[in-house]
């Protein structure tokens, strides 16, 4: 229990030396002033925040690396690009209540927090208003609905709530009888990988559901040592683990950048799942990598590895019951 109570203080200490300042991060690379005119001010709604761990794997001196493109606020975020917009993928008109959204038959997405550990660029929620005032009310609407067989902890980042507070969200899922699944969807097991504690994997296996967690790395150069060791844990505990991507212009957009992330992480024990076309949120417009381009990349990937480490190329659309395969 000692061992434990070290290992939970370390994560919460993580996030709480999370830099969220562009020119303390700039100085920690090395990288000059003239980086820094190009960087939003950090003032802004949805500032920086970024834990050193997560920093001490980026290149130092140069400005182009692939995870402090992730992270760094530039000025261009504040242009308005047609079609980009604070509420893309329509989140709003699927809440069945506050806090409580469906867009899938047979699952819905609970937010169960707006705190991440780490604020990037890209994130298609980085503009939703988060609210949950009866979080009971949340469980009352599952259970009135037996189609429901799937429910997914998303955020912000679940893994963000303290072992206690997440162990009763798991126990009041667990209790509604038609739920037979459990998925998490968190990018805290590649950012903190101490997060990943004994604590934490024997309350998402302690129960009867089966739980799936879906992480998020974008590039290889996030899967160190550590990570690696954290996402073989999960999956040695019970636990399936897929990784999710998001496709970025200057982070990812190269067959070699994909092919390495999709063999360090089945070197993990986790399988590529989802290959994202951005969504097209306020701010990100930068990111964006054409469709043509993207099919490219894929058809790049079918060729150099097995179909099991090829994840799939999807969008979401804005009503669509589904994700579009591209």
């Amino acid at each position: 229990m000692i061992i434990e109570k070290l290992v939970f203080e370390q994560w919460q200490h993580e996030l709480r030396q999370s830099i969220d300042n562009p020119k303390q991060l700039l100085d920690l690379l090395k990288l000059s002033d003239s980086v820094l005119t190009h960087t939003v001010a950090t003032g802004q709604q949805f500032k920086l925040k970024v834990p050193r761990g997560y920093i001490a794997r980026m290149r130092k001196g140069d400005p182009d690396d692939p995870l402090l493109r992730q992270v760094l606020p530039l000025i261009k975020e504040n242009k308005h690009i047609e079609g980009f917009s604070t509420d893309p993928v329509g989140d709003i008109a699927t809440e069945k209540t506050q806090g409580l959204l469906q867009k899938y038959h047979g699952r819905v997405l609970l937010l169960s927090t707006g705190a991440c550990a780490i604020h990037c660029r890209y994130c298609f929620r980085q503009h939703y208003h988060y609210v949950v005032s009866n979080p009971l009310a949340l469980f009352d609407s599952i259970r009135s609905d037996s189609s429901i067989t799937e429910v997914i902890l998303s955020g912000g980042d679940p893994l963000c709530l303290t072992d206690s507070r997440l162990a009763v969200m798991v126990q009041h899922i667990a209790n509604i009888s038609h739920v037979q699944r459990l998925r998490v969807h968190t990018r805290l097991p590649i950012v903190i990988p101490e997060r990943v504690s004994n604590t934490l994997l024997r309350l998402l296996t302690d129960t009867r559901l089966h739980t799936i967690m879906v992480v998020h790395a974008n590039h290889a150069n996030e899967i160190d040592d550590k990570v690696s060791q954290a996402l073989q844990r999960i999956t040695k505990a019970g636990i399936t683990v897929l990784n999710q991507s998001v496709l970025l212009r200057g982070v990812n957009d190269n067959a070699n950048a994909l092919i390495r992330l999709s063999t360090d992480l089945f070197n993990s024990h986790v399988l590529p799942y989802y290959l994202h076309h951005l969504d097209h949120v306020h701010g990100a417009a930068h990111f964006e990598v054409p469709i043509e381009r993207a099919k490219q990349l894929l058809e790049q990937l079918q060729i150099a590895l097995p179909g099991y480490l090829v994840p799939k190329l999807v969008r979401e659309v804005k009503g669509m019951r589904y994700k579009e395969f591209l």
